[in-house]
């Protein structure tokens, strides 16, 4: 695979992090989840896919050091902290890469390691809003909405990290050097939005949010429901493909107000509403499919891998729990990612086998467990 022998450590945290630890697993890259000792603690991870799980207490210095001689051996670190937590346990950027000038030390944060948010807490939505998209994304005359978490903490969190700590190794390879990524949730999602920003000038955004091209205000980019309860998507932008949207509702064009008359596009969303009622989803489909109107159904998770296309591509994939994931993705033709098909790790799971790879002995981790400073995910540690 393509990041075969880069090793990870990825410090638990929520979201992200664990995308972006996934992403370099999925990809060849052996993982290793550093999650906090509590007795309780429950994975909470649900990302955890190839990667294994050391316990590991960094609030004690004996963890602090454990960490340290980890990273003594590793590539990357992926850090999910506020900024300055690091630094207070002594793992900041300028120890460790002192110790250890190759690593990639990967600072995943909602607003950056400088500013005046850098110490604050805040959730997707709160990154969203001050990157400026949040105000761009929500229907007419109602108040704007995130899309799920998806575009803050994943899209520019936890892909836009992971794209950081591959051009960093790309980039070591020639200057033999690691470096610290301080990748702002804040900053990603504005970057992912750059079509947004260049796109003002030509027109697309002039009127209010809901009332756009691409924001819901067309009748031809828009989701409508069917007579079974679901739903179709509607992308017909292009002139080409809105005829066939046209021919597919078995509407006459010449009796249809012009595709781009902003004025009559309530009314004529009103009309496709009304025409789509009539229609269960799958006989849209047959309707559809096979033409370039630009109509798919508006598949449930519980249909989507059973659907022709996506199963004809293997897009989605069952583990052994027989738990449904997407593949994947992009698909590289020579060293595709190979994902496990494990369940999951337990907390501290792996602490035993990881520390002893990283060059612990026996006697030192019989220590580090007798002071509590890491735990065992097994009910019997083969000490």
């Amino acid at each position: 695979m393509a990041l075969s022998g880069v090793r990870v450590l990825e410090l638990a945290g929520l979201a992200p992090a664990p995308l972006c630890g996934m992403i370099l697993a999925d990809f060849g890259a052996r993982v290793v989840r550093v999650d906090r000792t509590t007795r309780s603690a429950v994975a909470t991870d649900v990302q955890g896919r190839g990667k294994r799980s050391l316990a590991l207490d960094l609030k004690r210095p004996a963890g602090a050091a454990a960490l340290r001689r980890l990273c003594r051996g590793a590539d990357v670190l992926i850090e999910p902290f506020r900024h300055g937590v690091m630094e207070k346990l002594g793992l900041g950027p300028e120890v460790l890469l002192q110790e250890n000038p190759r690593l990639i030390y990967a600072r995943l944060t909602g607003f950056g390691q400088t500013g005046k948010y850098a110490s604050s807490a805040g959730h997707d939505i709160n990154y969203l809003a001050l990157s400026g998209v949040l105000s761009k994304l929500g229907r007419k005359d109602e108040n704007p909405y995130a899309p799920l978490n998806l575009l803050a903490d994943f899209a520019g969190g936890g892909v836009m990290c992971a794209m950081g700590i591959v051009s960093a190794l790309y980039e070591r390879t020639r200057s033999g050097k690691g470096q610290v990524i301080d990748a702002s949730m804040v900053e990603g999602v504005a970057y992912l939005s750059s079509f947004l920003w260049k796109s003002q000038k030509l027109g697309l955004w002039n009127r209010p949010r809901g009332e756009n091209l691409l924001d819901s205000g067309a009748p031809f980019y828009e989701t409508y429901r069917t007579s079974d309860g679901k739903y179709m998507a509607v992308g017909a932008i292009e002139p080409q493909f809105y005829e066939q949207l046209i021919k597919g509702l078995n509407l006459d064009s010449g009796e249809l107000p012009s595709q781009l008359s902003f004025s009559d596009w309530p009314e004529m969303k009103k009309k496709f509403a009304s025409i789509f009622a009539q229609k269960t989803q799958a006989e849209w489909c047959s309707i559809f499919d096979g033409t370039d109107a630009c109509v798919t159904p508006v598949l449930s998770f519980d249909d989507v891998a059973s659907h022709q296309h996506n199963k004809q591509r293997s897009s989605f994939i069952k583990n052994d729990q027989e738990d449904i994931s997407p593949r994947p993705a992009p698909l590289l033709s020579r060293t595709p990612a190979v994902p496990s098909f494990k369940r999951d790790p337990f907390i501290g799971e792996h602490t035993e086998e990881i520390l002893l790879e990283y060059g612990f002995t026996k006697q030192e981790i019989t220590k580090l467990y007798s002071d509590k400073v890491i735990e065992f995910g097994k009910p019997k540690a083969n000490l």
